[in-house]
């Protein structure tokens, strides 16, 4: 991996940005995360063993609290305000790839604001989406439709929502398995 470092103050208006610029031949698959408590990491890590191609963490400027009640508390703040955090990943080549996995949590039946950022950032006209997620038991809400609203010139594929407590148990690596299977796309 390349990383191009650009630096600003923030007090004067501008910010810090973090450019991943990753040497992906076209075709090949990214998996793209956003992981708060780890989660979502773990899961993200189970798929990209399996389906290879690049691995890649969605961060945000001003990171979110720990504690798990005040950071639902944030994001509903975020999205009843339609906040878009500022992400410090910024993708110069997000063209090279033709499947992105998409992992976050699903915090009030949705995508963390952090991925609405990325959607209305980058064109992924022609790109095959394929989103995963952790929650705790409203499995992909309605992720899936706010996606298709976001990149709908997109291919959105099956997703696959997998209990936040449980992603460690051999039966999650057993869903991940069957769901990328079912899905049939072809490994890196």
């Amino acid at each position: 991996m390349k990383f191009r470092f650009i630096l600003a103050i923030v007090a004067t208006g501008l910010f810090i940005f973090s450019n991943v610029s990753i040497a992906a031949e076209k075709g090949q698959s990214l998996v793209l995360y956003f992981s708060h408590s780890g989660n979502t990491l773990a899961l993200a890590e189970r798929i990209h063993e399996q389906v290879g191609g690049d691995l890649a963490e969605l961060k945000t400027a001003n990171p979110y609290p720990p504690e798990y009640d005040t950071v639902v508390e944030q994001a509903k703040r975020e999205q009843n305000d339609k906040y878009r955090p500022l992400l410090v990943t910024a993708f110069d080549n997000i063209d090279s790839y033709s499947v992105i996995f998409i992992g976050y949590p699903n915090w009030w039946g949705t995508m963390p604001m952090a991925l609405f950022t990325f959607f209305e950032h980058y064109d992924l006209a022609g790109k095959v989406l394929v989103p995963f997620c952790t929650h705790e038991g409203s499995y992909l809400g309605r992720s899936v439709t706010d996606m298709q609203a976001l990149a709908p010139r997109a291919t959105i594929l099956d997703g696959l929502a997998v209990r936040g407590k449980a992603v460690e148990s051999r039966s999650a690596g057993n869903d991940v398995a069957d769901w990328l299977a079912d899905l049939n796309l072809p490994k890196n």
